[in-house]
This record gives structure tokens, sequence and C-alpha cells, in this order.
């Protein structure tokens, strides 16, 4: 499909100037103004270049910047700014905004083909480059996703609960991070690390593989004792991932890590392994630790029957499983709806 010059300018002679130059070659758009532009640019996804007038009516074109900054297109298409002489404290703030150069009137049309030629040459191989990244990171995420459920399905070998409750896991932990993410600013956190978490939560109760299958599936209260080795499961599973580091992403690695060690910790300091408190806790061990006791209390388990959700949230908030932050039972408290419809 051949390749389109956007020429955004209210004056025609200009537009009819610029498209002689490029009509060759590609496509020619033209707009009298920013809305226009705005328009020709949501509708199409060939565009190779833009040239931007900057002042202009119903919307200039700093405005076009900043849609262009802000839908993210602006990293695959390259602006070139239309001036005959505006500030310099205009065009700084245009560049600022990501616009790539500035193109002086009258044009030295010679001259301006070189220039933007090779700038659009530039941005096809950025592009391209950025193309095979993304896929790259596809496939290494595919294979982080299999490792991380190869390891999972270990454990349903151990514990007959687990395996739908890492499953379950993800949900709850997919629902609390992003609530958590969007009400709180100081824990905010991109998609991206959202889904690494959400991955990385299901390797929290992998030490389990290592508890003897006597207090693992005991059908009743643990002993003072048994409890003890039980704990274990934590400090165990980050023993079990040192030694597969080099087949999972860092990120992926250290997210799992420490949701691992740390998904027993509680707010008052009174958890295990290393009694941590407050936020010496990371987010997303808080978050997966009030998801793990949520599901933890609405499955049935060889040493209890299920609690109602009503009942379940009542005693998360009562502190009857420990005390967790209150920002992220806050949060809890939001997704309700979410949680029940994941139940349904």
């Amino acid at each position: 499909m051949e390749k389109a010059i956007l020429i955004v300018d209210d004056e025609e002679i200009n537009r009819v100037i610029l498209a002689e130059c490029f009509k060759d070659k590609y496509e020619i758009i033209e707009a009298n103004n920013g809305l226009k532009a705005v328009e020709a640019i949501d509708s199409s996804d060939n565009i190779a270049a833009v040239f931007l007038d900057l002042i202009m009516p119903e919307m200039g074109g700093m405005e076009v910047l900043k849609y262009l900054r802000k839908s993210g297109k602006m990293a695959h298409i390259p602006v070139f700014i239309i001036t005959a002489a505006n500030s310099q404290e205009m065009l700084m703030e245009a560049y600022d905004l990501g616009a790539v150069d500035v193109i002086s009137k009258p044009f030295m049309t010679n001259f301006l083909k070189c220039r933007v030629e090779n700038i659009i040459e530039l941005y096809r191989h950025r592009n391209e480059l950025a193309d095979i990244v993304k896929e790259q990171v596809q496939r290494l995420n595919q294979l982080n996703q299999s490792m991380v459920e190869t390891l999972a399905s270990l454990i349903e070998f151990r514990d007959c609960e687990s395996g739908e409750h890492v499953r379950r896991m993800c949900d709850l932990t997919d629902i609390l991070m992003t609530k958590v993410s969007d009400m709180f600013p100081e824990y905010h956190l991109e998609r991206q690390e959202i889904d690494k978490i959400v991955t990385s939560a299901v390797l929290h109760d992998v030490g389990k593989i290592a508890i003897p299958d006597g207090i693992l599936n005991k059908p009743g209260r643990l002993t003072s004792e048994e409890f003890e080795i039980m704990k274990q499961h934590t400090v165990k599973g980050c023993e079990i991932l040192s030694k597969v580091p080099n087949i999972l992403d860092d990120d992926v690695y250290n997210y799992s890590y420490d949701i691992c060690r740390h998904h027993h910790e509680r707010w008052d300091g009174r958890g295990y392994p290393d009694g941590l408190k407050g936020d010496e806790i990371s987010i997303w061990a808080q978050v997966v630790a009030v998801a793990d006791v949520y599901d933890a209390l609405t499955s049935p388990r060889v040493y209890k029957s299920a609690f109602d959700h009503e009942t379940a949230v009542k005693m998360i908030y009562n502190g009857e499983c420990g005390t967790f932050n209150p920002k992220v039972l806050e949060a809890f408290g939001n997704c309700m709806d979410q949680i029940i419809r994941r139940n349904d």
C-alpha cells in the first residue's frame, strides 16, 4: 500500500507546494486545520510523515502535537513543523512535544525532499525494529508463562487444591493489583508490570513441594511444630526458584521470588518468615497476600469447608486472618463486583 504524507496548513499555496514535492512517491492527504488533521490521522494507519503548521483556525498545530503525543502516535510518525516566523519559544515547545524538524518558508524543495526522505527512512527502520522487539518480547512472555505453569503444575501433585488455587490467584491478583494501582498513585504500576506480577503470583506456593504430605494434606488442625514446618514453604519456594532464574525473565523471577517469600508477611509485622511490617512488604506481595487469604477462605480444603463470600470478606476486615494494609483493603472493597462476577 502506498504510504501517505499529511500536509496540515490553512494556506493553500503551502499545501500545493509541498504536495508537488512528494506526490510522485506518496499519497497526499491535505487538511486546512487541526481538527481535520486529527480526523485524517485517526482514519489512516499508513501515514509516513506529517507537515504541520502551528497557527491555524479551529485547532492549532500545538494541540495536534499534544494529541499525537498523548495517543502514542508520535513514536511512529515523524512530524515536521511548517513555519515562517513563529517564536523561538513556540518552536522549542513543539520540539519538546516530539516534532523532529522545522521546515522554514519559503521552501527549498530539493533540500527539503532529502531531509524528509532521510527521516522517514529512519522512522521506518525504527518501527521495524520495534516490531521485531515486540515479537521477541511476546515469545519471551509465552516462554515465561510456560515455565511458570510447568513449575506450578508440580504443586498439583502434592496439594489437591493448589491446581485450581493458582489459577484463581491469577484472576484475583489481576483484579486487586489493578484497583490498587488505579486508586493510589504511590502504588501505581504500568499494565506490563501488573501482567508480570499476575504471572509471578502463580508461583507463590511453589515451596509446598518441599512440605511432607502428612502436614500438607492433614485434615485436622496442625500442631505448633507442624505449623512451623508448613511456614517453611515460603523459604523453600525461594530455594527452588533460586535454582531456575535463567529460565525466567528477570522481572518475573524477581517478582516471583519476592511474592513467594513474603505473601505471608502482615502489615503489623506479625507475619513470616521475615517479620516485615508496613511498606517494608512490597505492594505486590501485599496484594497477593489478600488474594491468597480470600481464596483460601472461599475454597474447600481438606481441613475445612468453604466460607461464603460475605463471611470471608468480614473475616478479612475483622483481622481474623492477620492485619493488611488499609489502602489494599479499601481497594479490595472497591472491586467486590468484579470478584463476585469471577466467582459466578
